[in-house]
């Protein structure tokens, strides 16, 4: 197991939480070229961690800190389940001119528990 696992563990061992939402934004953390399914954010999920968001390609960083801050604030503001505060960060980049393109916002997906 490797390092993410190894924390995940020992976290779990100290009797905490699991952590709710782990996040992966980086390049294709959900594509099957990794171990487990869903990549490194199946792991994640089979570690102990209730639900990651990841993506399936490589994604920009501007675009990828658009829809970031607007899941957050989503998920913060708005007190949305992690699925509806995704879908409101993907709508709200298909109204912009720059990123409303399939390829800037869903490569992003949740494994795990969507609520």
């Amino acid at each position: 197991m490797g390092t993410l696992g190894k924390l995940l563990q020992e976290i779990d061992a100290r009797g905490s939480n699991p952590s709710e939402l782990f996040i992966l934004s980086a390049c294709e953390t959900a594509s099957r070229r990794y171990s487990a399914c869903f990549g490194l954010a199946g792991f994640a999920v089979r570690a102990g961690a209730r639900s990651t968001l990841a993506t399936l390609w490589s994604v920009n960083d501007q675009p990828a800190a658009v829809i970031m801050e607007q899941f957050y604030k989503e998920l913060s503001t708005n007190k949305l389940s992690k699925a509806e505060a995704l879908r409101k960060a993907q709508s709200t980049m298909l109204k912009n001119r720059w990123y409303r393109h399939p390829f800037y916002w869903s490569a992003y997906t949740l494994v795990g528990n969507w609520l």
